[in-house]
């Protein structure tokens, strides 16, 4: 199976710029897209089903904001949509499909860059998401949880982590909670594979940093660890130009 996380950030401006064509020759099994900004009406979705994917969205409430969706070439069981708390619900933060035994979620955790208020929003989200998914756990015991986490877990996930050491996405606070949430019971797949620095998801539009790499990692496919035999390879994409964001492509041999 050969899973993909992609923050879009926007749907239509990413298909604006050639997404549908990049999907044709990449062909995942699953694609879990965040940020889509948009919803299912508002796009031209048989593009998608030429191509062989059903499509689940899960819009936020306001119009241009948020949402998650995931395209899939295999028919889940089951999709759930949202995680039952309606503060990030309506907000378009989680979706999950079913395949079997095995879960995958498209998951955006909010970003904190814009304020105290959101940034203490991001930080009950944190808290809330790991009691959320300890629940479920415990009927779903085989998760992968891809998406836009909006955290850089170490320095070595970020270009420069002494400016940005009071930064939000690599606050001491968030960092924390990324490795305990790792230690509950993930493997983060890109790093079991790549251990090498430089290695980023996201680029600010500013200063031509994309140009530059001087760039964050702060897309995962996170899996539970009674998949780690099921591990085939984990790289991140950047010479996919749709967004700020580049897709991080996860194989398992599901």
């Amino acid at each position: 199976m050969k899973i993909i996380t992609y923050n879009v950030n926007g749907i239509r401006a990413a298909m604006n710029k050639g997404l549908i064509g990049w999907l044709q020759a990449t062909q995942p099994d699953v694609l879990c897209v965040q940020e889509i900004k948009a919803t299912p009406d508002q796009v031209n979705v048989s593009e998608f089903e030429a191509l062989g994917y059903q499509h689940f969205w899960y819009p936020a409430e306001k119009k241009g904001y948020s949402g998650v969706a995931i395209f899939s070439k295999r028919k889940p069981d089951h999709v759930e949509y949202g995680c039952g708390i309606a503060a990030y619900d309506q907000e378009g933060r989680v979706i999950r499909a079913d395949y079997g035994d095995l879960s995958v979620m498209s998951v955006y955790h909010p970003s904190g860059s814009s304020g105290d208020e959101r940034q203490g929003f991001k930080m009950q989200w944190l808290s809330d998401f790991q009691k959320y998914i300890d629940r479920l756990k415990k009927e779903r015991q085989k998760l992968i949880i891809s998406g836009d986490y909006n955290i850089c877990h170490k320095a070595i996930d970020i270009h420069n982590p002494v400016s940005n050491a009071n930064t939000s996405g690599f606050l001491p606070e968030e960092r924390e909670w990324m490795e305990q949430f790792i230690q509950s019971g993930f493997i983060d797949s890109f790093r079991y594979f790549n251990q090498e620095p430089h290695q980023y998801s996201w680029w600010s539009y500013r200063a031509n940093a994309r140009a530059k790499n001087l760039g964050w990692r702060i897309d995962y496919n996170l899996i539970t660890a009674n998949l780690e035999k099921h591990l085939k390879r984990s790289v991140i994409l950047p010479d996919a130009m749709h967004s700020d964001h580049c897709p991080v492509l996860l194989e398992t041999d599901h």
